[in-house]
């Protein structure tokens, strides 16, 4: 393995600033819909909708097949990037706090970073190490980690998400060097045929059971906004900003979520952005710069 300072092109960077706020809004989209309806609802409705539109996005663009020796690959990818990875995100948001789930999300830049080198698919360099630790300094000051609740009703939830960040790190990582033989729409669309199975397997009644109840017209829209960004778009940006630049830059840029809620809860609810949520930032954007720093490559 070798490193190369070739800097990442300004569009991977503006790619992962998109992908991070529009998941920021999914925080409190996504707590909105779990008031009115299950988890697992949820969850089903995201892969019954979202992976037949990644498979014919794959096919338009691409027109590729995954050889028989990638299927294994794609399966886990499926396993740890759409089964546990939603599963576990929507069931544990259900049991806690959207501050505590705000607060435990930059586990994944930590998780990235230790499982890739863990399994050599990056090195840990210095600067990566500070870059991780900026970062996540950054969003715990913008969260304010002594709102965490430690009330006994939150646990349950809070371990689900927690497993989330890491499982939702394998991911990223597992996906790195499939991703030098196949485009990332096509690695997205096959992962959510493979995990979504999974997820449909258990989530059909409960989705039967929301859908036949009638929702108002304001959970569909809110719906087709998870669906189409979060899930759909968001996927295939990120797997395409990990083929360019590292998987522990595109978990370090999940550490911007805070301030993208902070912001959409600025524009649309009016609340203020303060001294600490400028403190966050600047501590983030260090942190990014110096996981920039270098390019990793397989040798």
């Amino acid at each position: 393995m070798s490193e190369s300072r070739q800097p990442i092109p300004a569009k991977v960077h503006l790619a992962l600033l998109f992908v991070q706020f529009t998941f920021g809004i999914f925080h409190v989209v996504g707590k909105g819909l779990l008031g009115h309806m299950h988890p697992l609802a949820l969850a089903g409705i995201r892969v019954t909708v979202a992976a037949p539109l990644l498979l014919a996005l794959a096919w338009a663009l691409s027109h590729e097949k995954p050889k028989r020796s990638d299927l294994p690959t794609l399966a886990v990818l499926g396993l740890f990037g759409v089964f546990i990875n939603q599963v576990l995100f929507i069931t544990g948001l259900s049991y806690t706090t959207a501050t505590n789930a705000a607060i435990l999300m930059p586990a994944i830049p930590v998780f990235t970073a230790a499982v890739a080198a863990t399994f050599r698919v990056e090195r840990m360099t210095i600067f990566k190490a500070l870059g991780v630790a900026f970062a996540v300094g950054g969003a715990l000051v913008m969260l304010d980690v002594f709102r965490f609740s430690l009330a006994r009703e939150t646990v349950f939830g809070n371990i689900l998400i927690l497993l989330n960040t890491l499982s939702f790190s394998c991911y990223l990582v597992i996906q790195r060097p499939i991703l030098k033989r196949l485009s990332p729409v096509t690695v997205v669309a096959w992962a959510y045929l493979f995990g979504g199975a999974g997820v449909l397997a258990v989530s059909a009644p409960k989705m039967i059971e929301f859908v036949s109840s009638g929702p108002e017209l304001w959970m569909y829209a809110g719906l087709a906004y998870v669906v189409l960004i979060p899930t759909t778009i968001v996927y295939v940006v990120n797997a395409w900003a990990v083929s360019r630049s590292t998987a522990t830059l595109v978990a370090t840029y999940t550490t911007l979520q805070p301030l993208a809620t902070a912001s959409f809860a600025g524009l649309f609810l009016g609340e203020a952005v303060g001294r600490r949520e400028a403190a966050g930032f600047v501590l983030i954007v260090a942190g990014l710069m110096f996981v920039s720093r270098s390019r990793n490559k397989e040798s």
